[in-house]
């Protein structure tokens, strides 16, 4: 399995506005619609990669922890659909009710969005302040398939409650690795 790390967009980019479809509500679904009171979180998964399948259950722990507290969560498929149908809509759809996903799981079609947001891998994830600036890119944790470290998402939470509390999150921010994009050729 490939490792491909996070290109690690630089902090204070503002994050590109977006409009595609839904694959739970089918719905067309913005930024604007999306983004949370106090941060966005923007995750760019699939569903056949084991990067992410070994994380999703963090990433609705995280998720379902972090809602009340004014962020949202939104998960993005930009894998290409027709060399990898797994990554499907309606497999998406059925993805996303078995995982328990609390979050819109949007299909980028185009792939505009993964480039926009210079995405490299499953797992890849933005948080975003209230203005919508990247305040984290990266991992989750540092648990993996098969390294034996268990999931605490210890990351990603900790520059959540950075940005709650309106902190400077000064721990050192590491790359995400996963499966690379299925880019259309």
């Amino acid at each position: 399995m490939a490792r491909t790390p996070s290109n690690m967009l630089p902090l204070g980019t503002k994050a590109p506005n977006f409009s595609i479809i839904d694959s739970i509500s089918n719905k067309v679904l913005c930024l604007d619609d999306l983004k949370g009171i106090k941060g966005t979180v923007i995750m760019f998964i699939c569903n056949h990669c084991p990067f992410v399948i070994h994380v999703n259950s963090e990433l609705v722990k995280v998720a379902n922890t972090y809602a009340d507290k004014g962020i949202s969560f939104v998960a993005i498929s930009s894998n290409d659909a027709i060399n990898y149908p797994q990554d499907s809509p309606e497999k998406m759809k059925i993805h996303a009710k078995n995982e328990d996903y609390p979050f819109p799981y949007l299909y980028d079609e185009t792939q505009e969005v993964a480039k926009a947001y210079d995405a490299a891998c499953t797992p890849d994830l933005y948080v975003f302040d209230d203005k919508l600036e990247l305040v984290y890119r990266g991992q989750l944790d540092d648990s993996r398939p098969g390294n034996g470290i268990p999931l605490t998402g210890k990351d990603l939470r900790h520059a959540l409650d950075c940005l709650i509390e309106g902190k400077e999150n000064k721990t050192e921010q590491k790359p995400s690795i996963g499966c690379n994009i299925k880019w259309k050729h």
